[in-house]
């Protein structure tokens, strides 16, 4: 039986770290924010709540109001337009209001994880999404709603033009919070200069003068500017989970009701320039440090939104119908003109176009793309009409993909970042306690200057510069990396790609262009079986091509691509089955046949030399060889100065590819790399990747095809190519969105420069606090300079995580895909 927190009832995990102890026995608590409150209540001489009190204390929960008001987003219609289901679970993004740093992540992620029948869920905190995918058998949507909105974060389906609306709106409103406090922190000071420089001896009526005047003038400010504080520390006190706001709004509500008293008795000391100058720094700093994360994060909105909302569709007669592109189906034919977007993945089925990929890839030059390539959704068409067959929409199109790549990567934080929100938390805990020790001391000391001493403790320690020493470095870096066509899908992948030692490398689609085309085709016999010399009549030659085009049908592999140009409708295949590095088989006409490697195709069976070098492949019926088809594929044009680069950073380069010795070494030595190995399995692939790392070495895998997969799942970094299949780019941790390989050395420069930032941020907030902590407590740190030192501290901080975005974008020019004619 799981134990129960005891101090609010919730059920705590078995490794839950949190306890307080109490008459020599020791009680499991759920969170640090119910160690926190027990601690202070324990510690404070108030234990005999605990022994006397006779219910558990209300735990923030939904109200059946909440859910009927939710219960909308149940309806089956309407979850079509944003829900998307995934087995037997669905997933749905949602837009929240509300959050502001990574202790509301943690809230929200801890609160909804308890709920029976929640999968997972992850926050966006640069955008402000959150993921939530759940069984719909356990948990209704609109109960997940409305236990957001009973923690304090409202939250509603996401949209992408909504979402901008929204998170323009909160800008202008910060924007005008911090107007309202920097012009009520210039006045007061005005009014403080005279009680400071004419040392007390300033008249009675003036000094009361500017006393009032100056509370009318701090009173906006706490009671608007600071709103978001006191807000954000209602809902920490609620959820029993103490953030950076607890201590915020300690200092300026204290500061503000002691100085008012001050005023109103005639008595004491009055802050009010400390309060709203401690008002205005922190929320500037915010400000900065919110723009940093709308703007590192914007390629994610700006992917969502960009998807045109109107397509052309063309009938059986060619006629055009505009309609909403949410309307499209696979098979449907859409015309697109110059300037304009296309609606929906598909194939471009006539004309000839420059195709603007940016969106999707980070590369700033259009592309050709001709009759029969593939198109994408979101990119621009920019010089001639074109006619697109439809293949994938909404969910299914590769922005969509991406778009839950992106924010997969937010689904668990690096560890680093997860021991800075460790820290954060207890930091706070420890911060109220020493608080409460030096007021006491200075209390007994010297009780004038106790209030100003214990304010200065609380505002010159605030953990902010703590709390963003890494989420603000993360974010940057990823917004750097999603520019320059490197997308980052899991939280570790940049704390691993700082210390890689060894990169393998698939050769197929991967360090060669992966656009192969059928070079040779050598008969051996006709479809019963006899003999020939190598002399085949046209028709018997375009059958095993078609042959061929039909066992290849479905696959994603680049080998599929080369004869998809002679498919034929008369010729299908049924069973269809993929033999990952080995070949593919089906039926046609009654009979199995098989295209691949000659071992496979031929049952196993003995066959003869294959006719020299290249990549062969044997086309066989029954087990009795028919055909010889030889490929080319050249290698990618940065593949050798991206193996160069690496191997200057101190990196193991290795080849590891299905395909044959002779090829793979003569392709290791054009690229000048030592460590290679061919006919490998994807057994052998994993079996040597656990090797290499059972030496202690940390190895990452490139590679692009299904039979990549478990070599990919093995490794500790998988990094898939922009022409990846599916399955393959799900399993990665990092997706080349374009072209070029030097993605590959541009993030592994970005995570450890990433990593060096983090380690000064943290660094330096420890520092700052080492030193700051004593001389507050020590009284020679006033109210207002120790407003200015947080703040100037946390924007530190934000400026070193800036850093990152400088860097030089790599890029190799790529040839535009050139399509097959058909050949021989």
């Amino acid at each position: 039986m799981a134990a129960s927190c005891y101090h609010c009832g919730a059920p705590v995990e078995a490794t839950a770290p949190w306890s307080i102890t109490l008459d020599g026995q020791r009680h499991p608590l759920c969170c640090p924010g119910c160690e926190a409150v027990a601690q202070a209540i324990v510690g404070g001489g108030l234990d005999s709540y605990y022994r006397f009190r006779t219910a558990l204390p209300e735990r923030p929960s939904p109200t059946p109001a909440d859910e009927a008001r939710y219960q909308v987003f149940d309806d089956p219609g309407l979850q079509d337009r944003f829900v998307r289901q995934d087995g037997d679970t669905k997933v749905a993004t949602l837009a929240v209001d509300g959050i502001t740093c990574a202790a509301c992540a943690w809230l929200i992620e801890h609160r909804l994880n308890a709920l029976d029948g929640l999968e997972s869920c992850a926050v966006n905190l640069s955008q402000h999404r959150l993921q939530v995918r759940w069984d719909p058998e356990r948990l209704s949507l609109s109960r997940l709603l409305a236990e957001m909105a009973a923690i304090g974060y409202p939250s509603q389906p996401y949209e992408p033009d909504q979402a901008q609306q929204r998170l323009k709106q909160q800008s202008r409103q910060m924007i005008r919070r911090l107007i309202v406090a920097a012009v009520g922190m210039m006045q007061v000071l005005m009014f403080s200069i005279p009680h400071y420089v004419d040392g007390g001896d300033l008249s009675t009526e003036f000094e009361r003068l500017f006393a009032w005047l100056s509370l009318a003038l701090t009173t906006p400010v706490v009671l608007y500017s600071a709103q978001p504080f006191f807000v954000g520390a209602l809902r920490d006190l609620r959820t029993r989970v103490l953030g950076m706001d607890v201590p915020v709004a300690l200092a300026i509500g204290g500061a503000f009701v002691a100085s008012t008293w001050s005023v109103v008795s005639d008595s004491g000391d009055r802050y009010f320039d400390s309060v709203s100058m401690f008002t205005f720094f922190l929320l500037f700093g915010r400000y900065l440090e919110s723009r940093a994360r709308t703007h590192y994060g914007r390629s994610g909105n700006a992917l969502a939104s960009a998807l045109p909302s109107a397509a052309v569709r063309l009938d059986e007669q060619g006629d055009e119908r505009v309609i909403p592109a949410s309307q499209l189906v696979p098979g449907d034919r859409v015309r697109v003109s110059p300037g304009a977007q296309i609606p929906a993945d598909g194939t471009l089925t006539s004309g000839l176009a420059q195709i603007d990929e940016s969106l999707l890839t980070g590369e700033s030059l259009p592309r050709l793309r001709r009759q029969g390539d593939a198109v994408h959704a979101g990119t621009l068409c920019m010089d001639s009409p074109i006619e697109v067959m439809v293949t994938r929409v909404g969910d299914d199109t590769r922005a969509a993909g991406i778009l839950d790549l992106t924010d997969r990567a937010f689904a668990h934080r690096p560890r680093i970042a997860r021991l800075a929100e460790q820290v954060a938390h207890r930091f706070v805990l420890n911060l109220l306690v020493i608080t409460a020790l030096v007021a006491l001391v200075w209390s007994l000391i010297d009780p004038s200057r106790s209030l100003w001493i214990t304010l200065s403790v609380l505002v010159v320690t605030c953990p902010c510069a703590l709390a963003l020493a890494t989420p603000t470095a993360l974010t940057v870096a990823h917004g750097r990396l999603r520019r320059a066509g490197v997308l980052v899908t899991r939280a570790d992948a940049l704390e691993t790609l700082a210390c890689l030692d060894r990169v393998v490398f698939d050769k197929t689609g991967t360090l060669t262009r992966g656009r192969m085309q059928l070079a040779e085709h050598r008969p051996l016999s006709d479809d019963e079986g006899s003999a020939n010399n190598g002399e085949m009549d046209p028709a018997a030659k375009r059958r095993h091509l078609a042959l061929a085009a039909a066992l290849e049908t479905g696959s994603e592999h680049p080998i599929a691509r080369a004869f998809a140009a002679w498919r034929d409708a008369s010729c299908q295949a049924s069973e269809l089955r993929n033999h990952p590095g080995q070949g593919v088989e089906g039926v046609i006409d009654g009979r199995r046949w098989r295209l691949g490697q000659p071992r496979f195709a031929c049952l196993g069976q003995p066959v003869t030399e294959l006719p020299g070098a290249g990549l062969w492949l044997l086309l066989a019926c029954e087990g009795k060889p028919q055909a010889w088809f030889k490929l080319d594929d050249q290698p990618r044009d940065d593949a050798a100065e991206t193996l160069a680069a690496l191997a200057q950073r101190g990196l193991a380069i290795e080849i590891l590819s299905g395909d044959r010795a002779v090829n793979v070494g003569q392709l290791a030595r054009t690229l000048g790399v030592d460590q290679w190995r061919g006919e490998a399995t994807p057994e052998d692939k994993l079996g040597h990747l656990k090797a290499r790392q059972a030496q202690g070495e940390k190895v990452a895998m490139v590679g692009d095809g299904i039979n990549d997969v478990p070599v990919l799942a093995g490794a500790d970094l998988a990094i898939a190519m922009a022409g990846a299949s599916d399955l393959t780019r799900t399993r990665a941790d990092l997706v080349l969105l374009g072209e070029p390989l030097t993605g590959i050395v541009e993030a592994i420069e970005v995570a450890g420069q990433t990593r060096r930032i983090i380690r000064q941020n943290l660094s330096w907030s420890v520092l700052y606090n080492v030193v700051a902590l004593p001389a507050a407590a020590l009284g020679f740190v006033p109210p207002w300079l120790a407003a200015i030192g947080m703040s100037l501290s946390s924007l530190l901080v934000i400026g070193n995580a800036l850093r990152l975005r400088r860097g030089r974008t790599r890029r190799t020019a790529t040839p535009s895909p050139v399509t097959a004619s058909p050949g021989p």
